[in-house]
């Protein structure tokens, strides 16, 4: 569902909308944004990075089927005279895609998503720290 048009969102964030509204007895006609940032709900945009995020993770620390993992490669930089930093920072490698369907592949969606986190968010020890951190990261985003 990455990459998805605007048009394709909307109905699914509509879906999501209507529980928000049932939940906290909001009039159906008052702004949304405000009741899913009060019940702390990632909208469906960033449900769904969050969820690709996440299998990237589990891939990364070995956890996910053997399948998904070997999608994602790991960025090693060509052996310079000197290390550089980003040899060490976490980067995977982003497989070049000539289509729409295939920016949406989790082979290429997955690194491109991971490669733009914060540093400290890839660093985290646990399963549970990187989801925290992750949403709070995402919601940032969402709601500011």
């Amino acid at each position: 569902m990455y990459n998805l048009p605007y048009s394709q969102l909307t109905k699914l964030q509509i879906l999501q909308n209507a529980p928000a509204d049932i939940v906290t007895l909001s009039n159906k006609y008052s702004h949304i944004t405000p009741v899913l940032e009060t019940l702390h709900w990632l909208p469906i945009r960033e449900r769904i990075i969050f969820k690709i995020l996440l299998l990237v993770f589990h891939c990364i620390h070995g956890s996910a089927p053997q399948y998904n993992s070997s999608l994602l490669h790991r960025y090693t930089p060509a052996p310079p005279a000197r290390s550089l930093r980003s040899g060490n920072s976490g980067l995977l490698v982003v497989p070049s895609s000539k289509k729409t369907w295939g920016d949406r592949a989790f082979a290429h969606a997955g690194p491109s998503l991971w490669n733009e986190l914060p540093q400290d968010i890839k660093d985290s020890a646990t399963v549970e720290s990187f989801k925290n951190n992750l949403k709070t990261h995402l919601f940032r985003l969402a709601f500011n």
